[in-house]
């Protein structure tokens, strides 16, 4: 997101293969999501509204909490992968959800939503909890305040002499999102961000898909997020493209892995959820 004046641009770039990486993102931590959705009361017939919406896998899983009773809006400033979200939604048959492009701290969306959510968004604002107190200005009285952000911090102590491969992709990882301007430590800093935003303290969890199977998603998605990452793994002059070996690193890591018997552990996220008075 980069609508707003000090936004960060988006690290992942803009590409067919980006939002390859978003579905498969979303379908290992969908569980995540819904549980967030879940345990902060998203229930049939409210109206949500949905930021940084992208291919829009958040937007369709509120969409079926909510039912065809229930709406779900969904935001994001970049258009195209929004034609994508809705091509997504009608192919589910989820006639319930709409997108609209653009930066919904400044689009006239109405001020009579049950629930605000997104994921992996307010990391990339320049002022997140300034955006939260914007955006929480949608909702009702009761309103839910939901999100889910990406925490890199605990990274730094995943070093161990038997995973050099995961090493060093830590350190290329940690080291394009600390140079390209996002929030590294959104997850932990959601506390923060609600109490700053004048929002009730909010109900807190951390998850992290953990995994070790031959056959587990996880090696082709870090293949995958390294693919969106070349350009500025380049850019910053930290590795090339050949370093990176994006077409066989997947295999490498799930080797390294059997040989470590150390399982691979994806991108914590934080959850985040509480409700306005009402």
């Amino acid at each position: 997101m980069s609508a707003t004046k000090g936004d960060a641009q988006y690290t992942m770039g803009r590409s067919k293969e980006e939002e390859d990486r978003l579905i498969q993102q979303s379908q290992l931590y969908d569980a995540v999501t819904r549980r967030m959705l879940n345990m902060a009361g998203l229930e049939s017939g409210m109206r949500v509204l949905d930021i940084g919406s992208g291919t829009g896998d958040v937007a369709m899983t509120a969409a079926e909490l909510v039912g065809p009773e229930g709406s779900v809006v969904g935001v994001d400033v970049n258009p195209e992968i929004l034609e994508t979200a809705a091509a997504r939604a009608g192919e589910a048959g989820l006639a319930n959800v709409e997108f609209v492009a653009g930066d919904a701290r400044t689009l006239d969306l109405g001020e009579d939503f049950d629930a605000l959510i997104g994921r992996l968004v307010l990391m990339y604002m320049a002022d997140p909890a300034d955006a939260l107190r914007q955006l929480s200005g949608r909702l009702r009285p009761g309103g839910i305040v939901a999100f889910q952000e990406v925490d890199f911090s605990p990274y730094r102590k995943t070093y161990h002499d038997d995973t050099p491969l995961m090493n060093q992709l830590v350190d290329w990882g940690l080291g394009v999102f600390e140079r390209s301007g996002p929030h590294i430590d959104m997850g932990f800093d959601l506390y923060r961000t609600y109490v700053d935003a004048g929002l009730p303290e909010p109900y807190m969890h951390f998850e992290s898909p953990v995994g070790g199977p031959e056959d587990w998603a996880g090696y082709s998605f870090i293949a995958n997020s390294f693919r969106s990452l070349v350009p500025l793994l380049e850019q910053f002059g930290m590795a090339t493209a050949d370093e990176v070996d994006v077409d066989t690193l997947a295999e490498r890591v799930r080797r390294e892995v059997v040989a470590s018997k150390r399982p691979l552990r994806l991108p914590p996220h934080v959850t985040a959820w509480t409700r306005l008075p009402a």
